[in-house]
């Protein structure tokens, strides 16, 4: 796992100087989760998401991306549709620390060379490395029982736009299908805790990013041209 990480991060930073625009940043939005409690909308932020984000823009259709994301998620079965849920009436808060690199790809040619104002959607995929707090549920209490960490597959959908000077604006929706079932205390991996499982205990848990981004580019302007 960590050889693989190694790679990504070594892809997205490694740039000989003067061939193409980089571009860094800040993501600032909202997050929500999927799973064993509360709604089960996908697109639902409800609590603070916020992160650096770096680009190499290695032509005008695809750039190699890393990000760092930190998030809040929370969920409450009161809030569901789900009359099942709705009598249990569990509740959680966890916290998300995301490292992320892969590849973003532009429909429409985003050729930063070129002065005039471009516009294109775009999607973004890769790889999430995630820490967060592994938790029980007992007595309607969440409980945390230590830190714990896992992957997840980032399947990023977005637009944006130069339309500042040395700047991008960017607004994209980012679920994360991840390789872990108790980011709400569904499925503690601690056997002690057991008898505390609860929901489809063969479903993963997933978690969403959605918000803007604003990016600044820099180095000299590209040249996009085979080596």
């Amino acid at each position: 796992m960590r050889r693989i990480l190694f790679v990504l991060f070594l892809m997205a930073f490694t740039f000989k100087a003067g061939a193409q625009i980089n571009e860094v940043g800040i993501f600032a939005g909202g997050s929500n989760y999927i799973g064993d409690v509360g709604p089960t909308t996908y697109i639902a932020p409800n609590d603070l998401a916020i992160g650096l984000l770096y680009k190499w823009n290695r032509s005008p259709r695809h750039s190699w991306r890393a990000s760092f994301t930190y998030a809040d998620i929370a969920s409450k079965d009161i809030d569901s549709d789900v009359s099942g849920r709705k009598d249990r009436g569990y509740e959680f808060k966890n916290r998300i620390k995301e490292l992320s690199a892969g590849l973003e790809f532009n429909f429409f040619d985003f050729n930063l060379h070129e002065a005039e104002v471009k516009i294109t959607p775009y999607v973004y995929t890769g790889l999430s490395y995630f820490w967060y707090d592994e938790i029980y549920i007992s007595n309607n209490q969440t409980r945390r029982d230590g830190g714990g960490s896992a992957l997840a597959i980032p399947m990023t959908v977005g637009i944006k736009s130069n339309v500042l000077e040395n700047f991008i604006i960017g607004f994209e929706v980012s679920p994360r299908y991840t390789f872990t079932d108790n980011l709400d205390g569904s499925n503690p991996k601690n056997n002690t805790y057991e008898n505390l499982r609860f929901g489809n205990l063969e479903s993963n848990d997933w978690y969403v990013f959605t918000g803007f981004t604003l990016t600044y580019t820099f180095t000299e302007k590209p040249c996009y041209c085979a080596e």
